[in-house]
């Protein structure tokens, strides 16, 4: 969902001759929102729809890693004609949307939303989102993916996401007609390698690769292995220099 996420495996998909696109999800990233939109699920779809309208214009593998996998879905369902593929790596998409959040009072989500951005609930995520990573380098680590969490309208269009609603795909799952690659790390600790075989059962044609030794961003953690992965599953039935490979 945040272009840093993507600053390891991008390149190798690059350097192996796919056009590779890394797009920022409305109101999460670093695109300069000078006027605050709409920040919901909708606008977050038709936005990501408009770039793909506007720059990309052929069917896409699209890959999305935790929350993103939820963008991702959405998305396919929402516009077939724009996804030929999915990528799902370590998916959170059984959450029923932001449930009881959407009803806080404003003053109390905005509290919230500040300590999700705050040093020590960020190194915490960090420390149990990788498997074994030393302390220099999750605190680094933490230091670039909360960057953009220090944009002036992060914490507006988070609220607005949050008393939204936000994400409730787990209906859509089996509607999504794409072929799809779920990826996951095997020693996740933030979501239940059980949910990564319920969503295996549950997409209509999907194939599973767990990645040994791996927390929860595999694209992060091991960008060697989620890259011939993907570079795998694009070049399963076409020749993958006339791929666009877009990631959320």
């Amino acid at each position: 969902m945040v272009l840093t996420e993507w600053r390891y495996t991008f390149p190798l998909l690059e350097e192996a001759g796919l056009e590779t696109w890394a797009v920022d999800v409305l109101g999460w990233g670093f695109s300069d929102l000078e006027r605050l939109p709409s920040c919901d699920v909708a606008s977050k779809r038709d936005h990501l729809y408009q770039l793909w309208k506007s720059y990309i214009r052929r069917p896409i593998i699209l890959i999305g890693p935790s929350l993103g996998a939820a963008v991702a879905i959405d998305f396919a369902v929402n516009h077939p004609e724009a996804v030929e593929k999915l990528v799902l790596i370590d998916a959170s998409v059984y959450a029923e949307d932001t449930g009881n959040l959407a009803k806080l009072p404003r003053a109390i989500a905005y509290a919230g939303v500040y300590l999700l951005k705050s040093t020590p609930l960020r190194l915490y995520a960090n420390l149990i989102a990788f498997n074994s990573l030393p302390l220099n380098t999750s605190i680094d680590w933490m230091n670039v993916g909360r960057l953009h969490c220090l944009y002036p309208w992060w914490e507006d269009a988070t609220v607005n996401f949050m008393n939204t609603g936000g994400y409730n795909v787990s209906a859509q799952i089996k509607k999504v007609k794409q072929k799809t690659l779920i990826i996951w790390g095997e020693d996740d600790q933030i979501i239940s390698n059980k949910l990564a075989v319920r969503l295996h059962c549950e997409l209509p044609d999907a194939v599973i690769r767990q990645i040994p030794d791996c927390g929860h961003l595999p694209h992060v953690e091991k960008p060697n292995s989620v890259a011939k992965l993907i570079l795998d599953f694009v070049g399963e039935d076409s020749n993958k220099e006339a791929q666009s490979v877009s990631q959320v």
